[in-house]
């Protein structure tokens, strides 16, 4: 092997794929392209490389580099997403990427896993009705893409390595892959699935919800893969728009790494979507010109020869796309290792640490929607006798969703409540779809008796899940029945706990006084139910926030799917909590706490003067009384230094009795009058943990540029001059945009 230039660690990274790719044939160079027919080279000493892993919380059983077995049996399993997003602590979304690329690092090392793991799903939650909301982290793409920044950083960084003067060396501890590019997010909706559909998505709406994340991903948590998906954005199948591809992800975004294909995407372009009549050659032809560098899939094995030979696309077309793909195998330590990771190995899967994180991951992500009398927390010396009632009272598999692995230990409500008291279980449905009420009476009988009742309903993956979009948004089958029956017939306080990751219309629980509290879970992992338990006995204050508006259950009549404005159009209701107006179960950002906080804030004058030059020009705007209000209304912020900073500080106080922690949301509203712009949108926030009485000074930093801006409808994001306001619960902070010649 040392005769090979490709070995000398002495040479660059671009020099040794260089060198690697010019010894390959035409046909090996299509074999290396497409993930299902890879295959080793035994000339060059070059194994076989599976490229398809999965670690969306947690290394999964999905793919083709991974597997489970006697030497590595299980792998922590953390909540899934939509619960941990819930957290709002970015610092938690980090360390469970530190935590799951340990695990998947130590695998590969036992010969167990791939390195490059295509997670994390960035895609925003546009409608309630997705089947993939657990996957994602909610609705608004700002945290979306911060808790892409966050986990992505978790996964690849080396400490002490993560910046580097050239990015394309910079070690990876495994690749991680945001997903799926882009406008993705119907997969079966009435008879319309992914691979046949095509969203019809303004330029207003891509810039400012759907390509957001991404772009935050690339340029913030320097992702080294991105994956497209399968349908297709304005007539364009994503995978072959080289706008979408090579101008923002590879060019204006800056892309160290490669962009991969979901699977079997190129092949559907010519199956499903029948685009432009292509044949397997021309597709294949089309998606690499478009950027596209690994074809999870068979096609470019099989066509791409083909298409070269038929003068359809340049061999050095694949040369390039193979160079990205081995320069980051090189950056894993592929080819030389990396002494740092050398020592993973069985000890670091599933280690006490990592056991302990699955379950503060779900404590922190649970949410407290009701609490009527301070019923939370129970005190097991008064409630002794609890009664486990409904279809997710012995959860187990259902906690971990999809995408899974296998979990170290489950940890069900049934185990997690007995460490408080006497269990009596009672399912109350034969499944989760409920078919009929004849469990129901038994789990009436059960709460008669009971110092204490625990309905545990909601939805599992035969509801909500990859290639399944929900028709509503409520509980399914006689789940409601048992729901008010159980809480009518209870001798104790009776506590709801909603394992979902969807939204489900529960407003008639909020308003039923029999029903004293109500817990959000979402799909809490391994651990989920200890964590559920030691929320509900006090042994941890929740402190999760909504990431989802819920709506009420007629939302979803007023509205397809497949409309995918964000702003309300066509007498169509707008969408999330940034253009919906109207009522609400619980809004985003929603939660309580067993204590409460106030903020303080101390007023003071905050203006962003901005001095144009001749080169800078001003941009109109729409305003609702026809009038431009201002001289300037608006500059482009690509047209501004962008280092203008908003500093301000908000005291927050724990007025209760115990200790919690507090998610400090802060919020932009743009000058009043322009037409399209959102009701607000988050522009940071903090988990601040407080002891009783304690208070905290929390301090904000935001850039004017990023914080304030609007897109108007062309798609430019703009600095609007006039009154801006930052919000933090109660208390608005005016600012000041000023522009001068």
């Amino acid at each position: 092997m040392a005769k090979f230039a490709f070995c000398d660690k002495s040479l660059s990274f671009e020099a040794r794929a260089k060198d690697l790719v010019d010894q390959l044939t035409l046909v090996e160079k299509a074999q290396q392209m497409g993930e299902h027919n890879g295959t080793d080279i035994p000339r060059l000493g070059l194994p076989t490389y599976k490229w398809w892993s999965e670690a969306l919380h947690g290394v999964s059983k999905v793919g083709t580099g991974t597997f489970f077995d006697n030497v590595v049996p299980s792998a922590t399993s953390f909540p899934n997403v939509i619960l941990t997003a819930a957290s709002f602590n970015q610092t938690l979304w980090k360390t469970i990427g530190k935590a799951v690329s340990t695990e998947a690092r130590a695998m590969y090392n036992l010969g167990r896993a791939g390195l490059t793991f295509w997670s994390p799903n960035i895609n925003v939650v546009r409608d309630p009705r997705w089947g993939r909301t657990l996957e994602t982290p909610g609705e608004d793409p700002f945290v979306v893409g911060l808790y892409a920044v966050n986990f992505v950083r978790g996964l690849q960084d080396i400490d002490g390595q993560d910046n580097t003067s050239d990015p394309n060396s910079r070690p990876l501890k495994v690749s991680a892959c945001c997903k799926h590019f882009a406008a993705y997010d119907i997969d079966n909706y009435i008879g319309l699935d992914r691979f046949h559909y095509d969203a019809k998505v303004s330029e207003q709406d891509m810039v400012e919800t759907f390509n957001l994340p991404f772009e935050m991903c690339v340029k913030e948590g320097d992702v080294s893969s991105v994956m497209c998906s399968y349908n297709r954005v304005n007539g364009i199948p994503t995978c072959a728009d080289a706008y979408l591809l090579k101008k923002l992800v590879r060019g204006d975004w800056n892309l160290h790494g490669y962009i991969v294909s979901d699977c079997d995407s190129v092949a559907e372009i010519v199956n499903s979507h029948k685009w432009l009549k292509d044949t397997g050659e021309d597709a294949s032809a089309h998606t690499l010109k478009a950027g596209l560098d690994l074809d999870c899939g068979e096609y470019y094995t099989r066509f791409l020869p083909n298409a070269v030979m038929q003068g359809r696309v340049k061999e050095a077309a694949m040369d390039k796309a193979l160079k990205y793909l081995y320069i980051v195998l090189m950056r894993l330590g592929f080819f030389d290792g990396i002494p740092s990771l050398a020592s993973l190995g069985k000890k670091d899967i599933c280690s006490k640490e990592n056991i302990e994180l699955a379950a503060d991951a779900a404590r922190q992500g649970i949410v407290l929607l009701k609490n009527a009398d301070a019923t939370l927390p129970l005190d097991p010396a008064k409630f002794k006798s609890i009664a486990l009632i409904g279809p997710h009272a012995n959860a187990t598999a259902a906690m971990i969703g999809n995408y899974e692995g296998i979990p170290c230990r489950f940890i069900s409500p049934i185990e997690g409540f007995s460490a408080f008291g006497k269990v009596t279980y009672e399912k109350g449905c034969s499944g989760i779809k409920c078919p009929d009420d004849k469990l129901i009476k038994p789990a009436v009988d059960a709460a008669k008796n009971a110092d204490a009742t625990l309905l545990f309903v909601g939805l599992d993956l035969s509801i909500e899940a990859e290639f399944i979009d929900r028709e509503d948004l409520l509980l399914p089958g006689h789940q409601t029945q048992l729901i008010n029956e159980v809480a009518a017939a209870a001798k104790g306080p009776v506590i709801l706990v909603v394992m979902t990751a969807g939204i489900v219309d529960i407003s008639f629980a909020k308003i039923n006084p029999k029903i004293q509290s109500i817990l959000w879970v979402g799909y809490p992992g391994e651990q989920g139910g200890r964590a559920v338990a030691e929320v509900a006995f006090g042994k941890y204050n929740p402190g999760g926030r909504l990431p989802l508006t819920w709506y009420e259950a007629e939302y979803v009549e007023k509205l397809p799917m497949t409309s995918m404005a964000l702003r309300p159009v066509d007498n169509y209701p707008g969408r999330t909590y940034k253009f919906f107006s109207g009522s609400t179960i619980y809004p985003f950002g929603y939660g309580l706490s067993y204590t409460s906080f106030k903020y303080e804030h101390k007023p003071k004058d905050i203006s962003v003067d901005i001095k144009l030059n001749r080169l800078q020009h001003c941009h109109g705007l729409p305003y609702k009384n026809g009038n431009q209000n201002q001289d300037c209304p608006s500059v482009s912020i690509d047209d501004l230094p962008c280092k203008d900073e908003i500093t301000f500080d908000v005291t927050v106080q724990n007025v209760g009795e115990k200790e919690g922690s507090d998610v400090v949301m802060v919020y932009s509203v743009a000058p009043e009058g322009i037409v399209g712009t959102p009701i607000k949108q988050l522009v940071g926030f903090e988990r601040v943990y407080l002891r009783a009485k304690e208070s905290k000074n929390v301090k904000f930093v935001l850039n004017a540029c990023k914080s304030l801006n609007i897109v108007d409808v062309s798609g430019y994001r703009l600095l609007a001059s006039g009154l801006h306001k930052i919000v933090v619960g109660d208390i608005s902070i005016p600012v000041k945009v000023n522009y001068k010649r």
